[in-house]
């Protein structure tokens, strides 16, 4: 049988009040109440409701997580910075796979209020006009982790995207490659792929080299799809000789497509992933990667939602953090 405060209450010879307020740190009882009643809590083992607590103290020490895909190691390593901070700060999660569906996020978000969370990190492809509407009506702090939205009127953490996909495109430049493409995500998100395509342009048109729409293909973040792009790619003439990936995982299935076919890396193609996951080390050649820090992003926004759940001042509520290029054996 489940104990209830009222066990507590009678075992104390105490009021269910008393057992509340010292269950929530009310410093307003004596000391030797406190200590009779948190000697018969652990007697006991009395394990208080933290919505049950949350009704008195207006908190419920609980977040919310959406991710898209719980088996991605992207989102994996941007939910373990999640879960180390909000535990620093303690913090319980409540995680659920969202399958980047616009429906199901939205339910999930009322589903998370529903469960009255403190506040919501949020991870998702896609920010619609539809997601910045809930996230105003939201009467908690929500932060967006990996995600971006344009308006900057919802706090986020994220890098630089347009930024890196230039000094990509531009390193791959000033090797020579006059044909270098480039396989993003899935173009149902727009604003992410807008930018990281704006920045494969300006490198090209800072170098005067021509954009070719054939080299630009459209993949889905995963294996398969850096497949089926390597052999789209195979298609354009001249082919290309350096593709920059979306994701570790569609780079791994470009370096495999291209190995199937007879092709070496980096002789015939040089690759470079995006994303720096423990993807780009497992794989031969190893990746040569944009290092998004995975870890970092999800801790600081997890961060960041704290100091708003606690109405602490915060400096910025648009994070961007450092990206970096990590030369490793896909690249010669």
């Amino acid at each position: 049988m489940n104990v209830t405060i009222y066990d507590v209450a009678r075992e104390a010879n105490v009021s269910m009040a008393t057992v509340s307020r010292v269950v929530n740190g009310n410093p307003n009882v004596k000391p030797a109440t406190r200590k009779k009643v948190m000697e018969v809590i652990d007697r006991l083992g009395y394990r208080p409701n933290a919505v049950a607590r949350g009704l008195a103290s207006k908190k419920t020490t609980t977040v919310g997580v959406i991710i898209p895909d719980i088996s991605s190691t992207f989102f994996a390593e941007l939910a373990r910075g999640i879960e180390d901070i909000a535990t620093m700060y303690k913090y319980n999660i409540i995680l659920s796979n969202s399958d980047q569906n616009i429906e199901k996020e939205l339910h999930l978000l009322n589903t998370m209020l529903g469960k009255q969370v403190d506040g919501i990190v949020f991870m998702g492809g896609n920010i619609t006009s539809e997601h910045v509407e809930e996230f105003e009506k939201s009467p908690v702090p929500i932060v967006l982790a990996g995600s971006i939205e344009e308006t900057g009127k919802i706090p986020s953490v994220n890098i630089n995207y347009e930024q890196a996909a230039f000094d990509v495109t531009k390193s791959f430049i000033e090797k020579g490659h006059k044909d270098a493409a480039i396989v993003v995500g899935p173009l149902r998100e727009p604003i992410n792929q807008e930018k990281k395509l704006a920045g494969y342009k300006r490198a090209l048109e800072e170098a005067e080299v021509a954009f070719r729409d054939e080299l630009v293909v459209e993949g889905d973040y995963t294996y398969d799809s850096g497949i089926e792009a390597f052999e789209k790619l195979l298609e354009a003439d001249p082919r290309p000789t350096a593709i920059f990936a979306g994701s570790d995982e569609m780079a791994l299935g470009i370096v495999h497509g291209a190995e199937d076919k007879g092709y070496n890396i980096p002789k015939d193609f040089e690759v470079i992933s995006s994303d720096n996951t423990r993807l780009a080390l497992m794989v031969r050649p190893q990746l040569t990667s944009v290092v998004q820090p995975l870890y970092d992003i999800g801790a600081v926004a997890m961060r960041l939602l704290t100091k708003l759940m606690n109405k602490e001042s915060v400096d910025e509520q648009i994070v961007v953090l450092p990206h970096r290029i990590e030369e490793r054996s896909s690249t010669k």
